[in-house]
């Protein structure tokens, strides 16, 4: 196996830690979850899980395609008869994302100090050699051994195993029947990306784009409907990428369709967070005629200053962004709009700044996901004239202040409608539009139950 060197191009936030039965939280181990993430796998809610009965646990940090291959991992490391082991599904999207990693090692080190402690995920496929440094630490994976057959039975004297991500060219079509005490599903469609924008490290972690084949994604969405889910999430790395490396150049939308067709009894279709460069005309069509896929989009935006996306490398302006949103609404007058923004880019300006801060109220957005810049070493930001950093949080406070004031709008025109919402846990659901609300009253997660929202807190609903 080939070491992979260290690279490290950019991305900002943290993204939240992900947990379930067997797969904990980082916050369970004194980890602060940060932010969401950049890229377009999406995020949801902390959920608490445990241990497992073989002593195994697996801790994710990060993004819903880091949850679903959590998953994988359970479900490989059960097979190669792993016990006592604590596996780190990393992620590697800032420098607190990695300071994260590093911190809930040596807490389970402390905490489980006779167990195996393994180290995957994005920030053990970028620098392998920070982690195999650490003596707390027995094993390292990268990203395409995580999930593979044998990656928890070989001898540990292979103490790293991290290959070139670049040179994967196949997403696997892993088969799961389900993440366990999820209220929802993930599929993972893609994994890597071919642009580059200039504060993101993410593909020194998941290698180019590559897509799975249709039909393994049909199969695994039937196989999870046939299992009891309600709704799934179809996810990836850059999800409106799908297709382009496949026979005939086949687009998202025409997936989506494929999906909605041969998988009848499934009842929600869900996207993660998409690239706002790219909404094919299939998949618009579907958002107006297609009630089970779901009127919530996450916009991978980062700037609204048209000067600051192009040093960014984005690939859409800020009128683009508005086009697409006006688009979507007049096809689906009931979408909601989420979307990632950056505080604090190199070069930001004051105005350039406004012009992001006016876009979360121009746009109408209801989830917005603020956060300061952070630089990443090896990126082509990093080398860019930086801001002070009292200015970038101040920016980003504001910036965060302004989502909350535009949640609080959103949760204010629900008032007096009846939704039916997905129980995520025992007094918390998701509308259509992912509006999340606290009700009263019985409800078992996975279900899917009508309810009337009352009012809200500024944060949930109310039912």
């Amino acid at each position: 196996m080939t070491v992979a060197s260290t690279l490290a191009p950019p991305t900002l936030s943290s993204r939240t830690a992900e947990g379930r039965s067997g797969i904990v939280p980082a916050a369970d181990l004194g980890v602060d979850p940060g932010s969401p993430p950049l890229c377009g796998s999406g995020r949801d809610d902390i959920e608490r899980g445990g241990q497992e009965a073989a002593g195994v646990q697996i801790v994710t940090l990060g993004c819903r395609l880091n949850a679903y291959e959590s998953e994988v991992i359970r479900a490989r490391a059960a097979e190669d008869g792993l016990q006592d082991a604590v596996v780190f599904n990393t992620c590697a999207v800032t420098g607190e994302a990695v300071r994260q990693a590093r911190q809930a090692i040596r807490k389970a080190r402390r905490e489980r100090p006779g167990a195996r402690l393994i180290v995957t995920g994005c920030a053990a496929q970028i620098d392998p050699a920070a982690f195999a440094a650490m003596p707390e630490v027995d094993l390292v994976l990268g990203n395409a051994e995580k999930t593979a057959p044998g990656a928890y039975s070989a001898p540990i004297e292979a103490r790293v195993r991290v290959n070139d991500i670049f040179s994967v060219r196949e997403t696997a079509g892993h088969l799961i029947d389900g993440l366990k005490d999820r209220a929802r599903a993930y599929v993972e469609v893609q994994n890597g990306c071919d642009h580059r924008c200039t504060f993101c490290v993410i593909p020194y972690g998941r290698g180019n784009s590559r897509s799975a084949g249709a039909g393994e994604v049909v199969e695994q969405v039937r196989r999870l409907a046939f299992q009891g889910y309600r709704e799934v999430v179809i996810t990836g790395v850059d999800i409106t990428s799908w297709g382009s490396d496949l026979p005939g150049a086949p687009t998202l939308g025409q997936l989506v369709a494929r999906i909605l067709k041969l998988a009848p009894a499934l009842e929600r279709l869900r996207l993660s967070s998409i690239d706002a460069a790219e909404i094919d005309a299939d998949l618009m069509r579907l958002l107006a005629d297609e009630p089970r896929l779901m009127p919530h989009l996450h916009l991978s935006l980062q700037a609204g200053d048209d000067m600051i996306l192009k040093r960014m490398k984005r690939r859409h302006s800020r009128a683009d962004a508005l086009r697409l949103i006006d688009q979507v609404r007049s096809v689906r007058p009931d979408a909601v709009f989420g979307c990632d923004l950056i505080a604090g880019f190199p070069t930001e300006t004051e105005v350039m700044f406004e012009n992001t801060l006016s876009l979360v109220d121009e746009a109408g957005l209801a989830f917005v996901h603020a956060f300061p810049f952070s630089p990443r070493p090896g990126t082509p930001a990093a080398r860019m004239p930086q801001l002070d950093r009292r200015t970038i949080k101040a920016r980003a406070e504001r910036l965060r202040a302004a989502g909350d004031a535009a949640l609080g709008r959103h949760l204010a025109r629900q008032v007096g409608r009846t939704v039916q919402a997905l129980v995520e846990r025992p007094g918390i659901a998701r509308a259509e539009d992912f509006t999340e609300i606290a009700f009263e009253g019985d409800g078992k997660p996975g279900s899917i139950v009508p309810l009337t929202i009352t009012g809200h807190d500024g944060r949930r609903a109310r039912a």
